[in-house]
Protein backbone atom coordinates (compact mmCIF):
# COMPACT_ATOMS: atom_id res chain seq x y z
CA UNK A 1 0.00 0.00 0.00
CA UNK A 2 2.73 2.50 1.03
CA UNK A 3 4.73 1.57 -2.55
CA UNK A 4 1.42 3.23 -4.53
CA UNK A 5 1.40 6.24 -2.67
CA UNK A 6 4.96 6.28 -3.29
CA UNK A 7 4.31 5.70 -7.17
CA UNK A 8 1.14 8.32 -6.99
CA UNK A 9 3.81 10.86 -5.55
CA UNK A 10 6.70 9.87 -6.91
CA UNK A 11 7.21 13.10 -9.13
CA UNK A 12 6.78 15.49 -6.93
CA UNK A 13 9.01 13.42 -4.44
CA UNK A 14 11.80 13.75 -7.11
CA UNK A 15 11.59 17.77 -7.61
CA UNK A 16 11.54 17.75 -3.72
CA UNK A 17 14.64 15.13 -3.14
CA UNK A 18 16.32 17.96 -5.78
CA UNK A 19 15.49 20.86 -4.15
CA UNK A 20 14.76 20.38 -0.50
CA UNK A 21 15.61 23.66 0.29
CA UNK A 22 12.43 24.95 -1.08
CA UNK A 23 9.89 22.38 1.32
CA UNK A 24 9.61 25.89 3.59
CA UNK A 25 7.08 26.75 0.46
CA UNK A 26 5.03 24.01 0.51
CA UNK A 27 1.52 25.00 1.41
CA UNK A 28 0.51 23.46 4.70
CA UNK A 29 -2.99 22.96 3.26
CA UNK A 30 -1.23 20.66 0.59
CA UNK A 31 -2.28 16.83 1.77
CA UNK A 32 -0.26 15.84 -1.84
CA UNK A 33 2.99 18.55 -1.44
CA UNK A 34 3.31 17.48 2.60
CA UNK A 35 3.44 14.20 2.44
CA UNK A 36 6.01 14.20 -0.47
CA UNK A 37 7.92 16.03 1.41
CA UNK A 38 7.99 13.73 3.90
CA UNK A 39 8.52 11.56 2.19
CA UNK A 40 11.56 13.09 0.51
CA UNK A 41 12.78 14.21 3.63
CA UNK A 42 12.84 10.46 5.57
CA UNK A 43 15.00 9.49 2.74
CA UNK A 44 17.48 11.71 3.28
CA UNK A 45 17.50 10.89 7.06
CA UNK A 46 16.23 14.30 7.97
CA UNK A 47 13.40 12.55 10.36
CA UNK A 48 12.24 15.39 12.86
CA UNK A 49 11.96 17.71 9.69
CA UNK A 50 9.64 14.54 8.01
CA UNK A 51 7.41 13.68 10.51
CA UNK A 52 7.15 17.79 10.64
CA UNK A 53 5.64 17.45 6.76
CA UNK A 54 3.54 14.15 7.52
CA UNK A 55 2.02 16.01 10.55
CA UNK A 56 1.01 18.66 8.40
CA UNK A 57 -0.22 16.25 5.43
CA UNK A 58 -2.14 14.50 8.36
CA UNK A 59 -4.27 17.52 9.25
CA UNK A 60 -4.29 18.57 5.64
CA UNK A 61 -6.55 15.57 4.91
CA UNK A 62 -9.63 15.74 3.19
CA UNK A 63 -11.29 12.58 3.85
CA UNK A 64 -11.04 10.11 6.60
CA UNK A 65 -9.07 7.88 4.07
CA UNK A 66 -6.54 9.96 2.94
CA UNK A 67 -6.07 10.97 7.10
CA UNK A 68 -5.62 7.16 7.31
CA UNK A 69 -3.08 6.76 4.38
CA UNK A 70 -1.20 9.85 5.91
CA UNK A 71 -1.33 8.18 9.15
CA UNK A 72 0.36 4.46 7.58
CA UNK A 73 2.68 6.94 5.85
CA UNK A 74 3.72 8.25 9.39
CA UNK A 75 4.47 5.02 10.35
CA UNK A 76 6.53 4.17 7.65
CA UNK A 77 8.85 7.18 8.76
CA UNK A 78 8.93 5.86 12.43
CA UNK A 79 10.18 2.87 10.61
CA UNK A 80 13.22 4.80 9.48
CA UNK A 81 14.52 5.73 12.66
CA UNK A 82 13.31 1.73 13.80
CA UNK A 83 10.63 3.15 16.49
CA UNK A 84 8.15 0.51 16.19
CA UNK A 85 6.23 1.83 19.65
CA UNK A 86 5.76 5.35 18.01
CA UNK A 87 5.03 3.96 14.75
CA UNK A 88 2.39 2.07 16.40
CA UNK A 89 0.32 5.06 17.30
CA UNK A 90 -0.17 5.75 13.97
CA UNK A 91 -0.74 2.23 12.33
CA UNK A 92 -3.19 1.38 15.00
CA UNK A 93 -5.47 4.49 14.25
CA UNK A 94 -5.34 3.82 10.53
CA UNK A 95 -5.94 0.12 11.25
CA UNK A 96 -9.23 0.79 13.89
CA UNK A 97 -10.07 3.48 10.70
CA UNK A 98 -10.36 0.25 8.05
CA UNK A 99 -12.15 -1.93 10.54
CA UNK A 100 -15.01 0.71 11.08
CA UNK A 101 -15.09 0.41 7.20
CA UNK A 102 -15.12 -2.98 6.85
CA UNK A 103 -12.16 -2.96 4.80
CA UNK A 104 -11.07 -5.98 6.02
CA UNK A 105 -8.22 -6.44 3.81
CA UNK A 106 -6.64 -3.24 4.08
CA UNK A 107 -6.83 -3.26 8.08
CA UNK A 108 -5.00 -6.67 7.99
CA UNK A 109 -2.08 -4.71 5.57
CA UNK A 110 -2.35 -2.18 8.05
CA UNK A 111 -1.26 -4.53 10.60
CA UNK A 112 0.88 -6.71 9.04
CA UNK A 113 2.90 -3.49 7.91
CA UNK A 114 3.46 -2.55 11.43
CA UNK A 115 4.63 -6.03 12.11
CA UNK A 116 7.34 -6.19 9.73
CA UNK A 117 8.16 -2.36 11.02
CA UNK A 118 8.59 -4.23 14.46
CA UNK A 119 10.26 -7.19 13.57
CA UNK A 120 13.09 -5.13 12.19
CA UNK A 121 13.33 -2.94 15.11
CA UNK A 122 13.91 -6.01 17.32
CA UNK A 123 10.21 -5.49 18.87
CA UNK A 124 9.25 -9.39 18.37
CA UNK A 125 6.43 -9.49 20.89
CA UNK A 126 4.77 -6.35 19.14
CA UNK A 127 5.60 -7.86 15.84
CA UNK A 128 3.79 -11.50 16.64
CA UNK A 129 0.91 -9.69 17.69
CA UNK A 130 0.43 -7.66 14.53
CA UNK A 131 0.94 -10.60 12.46
CA UNK A 132 -1.56 -12.31 14.02
CA UNK A 133 -3.95 -9.38 14.13
CA UNK A 134 -3.48 -8.81 10.37
CA UNK A 135 -3.86 -12.39 9.79
CA UNK A 136 -6.92 -12.48 11.81
CA UNK A 137 -8.29 -9.53 10.59
CA UNK A 138 -8.00 -10.35 6.81
CA UNK A 139 -9.63 -13.72 6.55
CA UNK A 140 -12.78 -12.06 7.81
CA UNK A 141 -13.27 -10.49 3.80
CA UNK A 142 -16.82 -11.45 3.14
CA UNK A 143 -16.64 -14.15 0.41
CA UNK A 144 -13.25 -14.27 0.31
CA UNK A 145 -11.83 -15.90 -2.27
CA UNK A 146 -9.12 -19.11 -2.13
CA UNK A 147 -6.19 -16.75 -3.50
CA UNK A 148 -7.06 -14.09 -0.84
CA UNK A 149 -7.04 -16.95 2.03
CA UNK A 150 -3.81 -18.32 0.49
CA UNK A 151 -2.43 -15.08 0.98
CA UNK A 152 -2.88 -14.66 4.72
CA UNK A 153 -1.90 -17.95 5.27
CA UNK A 154 0.95 -17.62 3.31
CA UNK A 155 1.65 -13.67 4.94
CA UNK A 156 1.47 -15.43 8.41
CA UNK A 157 3.82 -18.50 8.04
CA UNK A 158 6.19 -16.40 6.44
CA UNK A 159 5.90 -13.70 9.44
CA UNK A 160 6.07 -16.75 12.41
CA UNK A 161 9.53 -17.93 9.92
CA UNK A 162 11.01 -15.00 10.41
CA UNK A 163 10.31 -14.19 14.10
CA UNK A 164 11.67 -17.42 15.00
CA UNK A 165 14.80 -16.85 12.53
CA UNK A 166 15.17 -13.44 14.72
CA UNK A 167 14.51 -15.43 18.04
CA UNK A 168 17.20 -17.95 17.40
CA UNK A 169 15.73 -20.75 16.89
CA UNK A 170 16.25 -21.60 13.12
CA UNK A 171 14.80 -24.82 13.33
CA UNK A 172 11.32 -24.04 13.93
CA UNK A 173 11.98 -21.14 11.23
CA UNK A 174 12.26 -23.87 8.58
CA UNK A 175 9.71 -25.60 9.75
CA UNK A 176 7.48 -22.35 8.89
CA UNK A 177 9.26 -21.50 6.14
CA UNK A 178 7.85 -25.58 4.82
CA UNK A 179 4.41 -24.57 5.74
CA UNK A 180 4.82 -21.13 3.80
CA UNK A 181 5.91 -23.42 0.48
CA UNK A 182 3.06 -25.57 0.88
CA UNK A 183 0.88 -22.71 0.58
CA UNK A 184 2.89 -21.40 -2.38
CA UNK A 185 2.58 -24.20 -4.28
CA UNK A 186 -0.87 -24.88 -4.92
CA UNK A 187 -0.15 -22.13 -7.23
CA UNK A 188 -2.77 -19.63 -6.28
CA UNK A 189 -0.32 -16.53 -5.48
CA UNK A 190 2.59 -16.76 -8.01
CA UNK A 191 3.15 -13.13 -7.18
CA UNK A 192 4.69 -14.19 -3.63
CA UNK A 193 7.34 -16.66 -5.32
CA UNK A 194 9.48 -13.79 -4.80
CA UNK A 195 9.17 -13.92 -1.28
CA UNK A 196 10.31 -17.49 -0.58
CA UNK A 197 13.82 -17.21 -1.50
CA UNK A 198 14.19 -14.21 0.29
CA UNK A 199 12.82 -16.09 3.51
CA UNK A 200 14.98 -18.65 3.05
CA UNK A 201 17.90 -16.14 2.95
CA UNK A 202 16.36 -14.46 5.76
CA UNK A 203 16.81 -17.92 7.90
CA UNK A 204 20.24 -18.32 6.66
CA UNK A 205 21.26 -15.07 7.68
CA UNK A 206 20.37 -14.93 10.92
CA UNK A 207 21.39 -18.65 11.47
CA UNK A 208 24.85 -17.27 10.62
CA UNK A 209 25.45 -18.46 6.92
CA UNK A 210 25.92 -15.56 5.06
CA UNK A 211 27.26 -17.93 2.14
CA UNK A 212 23.80 -19.58 1.85
CA UNK A 213 22.12 -16.25 2.47
CA UNK A 214 23.97 -15.18 -0.16
CA UNK A 215 22.77 -18.00 -2.75
CA UNK A 216 18.99 -17.64 -1.65
CA UNK A 217 18.59 -13.80 -1.82
CA UNK A 218 20.02 -14.18 -5.67
CA UNK A 219 16.37 -15.41 -6.39
CA UNK A 220 14.42 -12.53 -4.47
CA UNK A 221 13.38 -8.84 -5.88
CA UNK A 222 16.67 -7.02 -7.20
CA UNK A 223 14.90 -3.25 -6.47
CA UNK A 224 14.10 -4.32 -2.93
CA UNK A 225 16.12 -2.07 -0.80
CA UNK A 226 16.08 -4.38 1.98
CA UNK A 227 16.87 -7.28 0.50
CA UNK A 228 20.25 -5.60 -0.92
CA UNK A 229 20.85 -4.13 2.19
CA UNK A 230 20.99 -8.18 3.83
CA UNK A 231 22.70 -9.29 1.11
CA UNK A 232 25.44 -6.58 1.81
CA UNK A 233 25.76 -7.58 5.12
CA UNK A 234 26.56 -10.87 3.83
CA UNK A 235 29.08 -10.31 2.22
CA UNK A 236 30.53 -8.22 4.70
CA UNK A 237 30.22 -10.87 7.26
CA UNK A 238 32.51 -13.00 4.57
CA UNK A 239 35.10 -10.86 4.55
CA UNK A 240 34.26 -9.24 1.25
CA UNK A 241 33.84 -5.46 1.59
CA UNK A 242 33.99 -4.14 -1.71
CA UNK A 243 31.13 -6.78 -3.16
CA UNK A 244 29.23 -5.25 0.06
CA UNK A 245 29.94 -1.94 -0.68
CA UNK A 246 28.56 -2.52 -4.24
CA UNK A 247 25.26 -3.62 -2.68
CA UNK A 248 24.88 -1.05 -0.21
CA UNK A 249 25.38 1.65 -3.07
CA UNK A 250 22.30 -0.01 -5.17
CA UNK A 251 20.19 0.04 -1.90
CA UNK A 252 21.39 3.83 -0.65
CA UNK A 253 20.76 4.95 -3.86
CA UNK A 254 17.09 3.94 -4.20
CA UNK A 255 14.33 6.86 -3.78
CA UNK A 256 11.29 4.66 -2.11
CA UNK A 257 9.14 5.39 0.87
CA UNK A 258 8.29 1.92 2.12
CA UNK A 259 8.57 -0.61 5.04
CA UNK A 260 11.74 -2.40 3.13
CA UNK A 261 13.58 0.70 2.44
CA UNK A 262 13.26 2.31 5.70
CA UNK A 263 15.03 -0.37 7.24
CA UNK A 264 17.29 -1.20 3.64
CA UNK A 265 18.25 2.12 3.02
CA UNK A 266 18.97 3.54 6.26
CA UNK A 267 21.30 0.55 7.36
CA UNK A 268 22.77 0.24 3.95
CA UNK A 269 23.65 4.77 4.13
CA UNK A 270 25.37 4.23 7.41
CA UNK A 271 27.64 1.36 6.94
CA UNK A 272 28.96 2.81 3.34
CA UNK A 273 29.37 6.19 5.56
CA UNK A 274 31.23 3.94 8.46
CA UNK A 275 33.25 2.29 5.79
CA UNK A 276 34.04 4.98 4.24
CA UNK A 277 35.28 6.61 7.23
CA UNK A 278 37.31 3.91 8.23
CA UNK A 279 39.69 3.67 5.59
CA UNK A 280 42.68 5.28 5.74
CA UNK A 281 43.45 8.95 4.37
CA UNK A 282 46.28 9.14 2.10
Amino acid sequence: MEAMVCRRLLPVLIVLSVCTSRAQDIPPKSFALNTAAGMSLDIQGRYPEARAYLDRAIKAATTDQEKAKARRTMAISYAFASDCKAAEKFSRQAFDYYLTTGDFFTAGETATELGRICIESGDLNRAAEWYNRGHETGIQEPDITPARSDLWAYRWYHAKARISAREGKPDEARKWMARAKLVLDKGRIPEQQPYQPYLAGYIAFHSEDPKTAISELEGALQDDPFILSLTGQCHEKLGDTAKAMEFYRKAASLQVHSVPAAFGITYAAARLQSIVSAKPQH
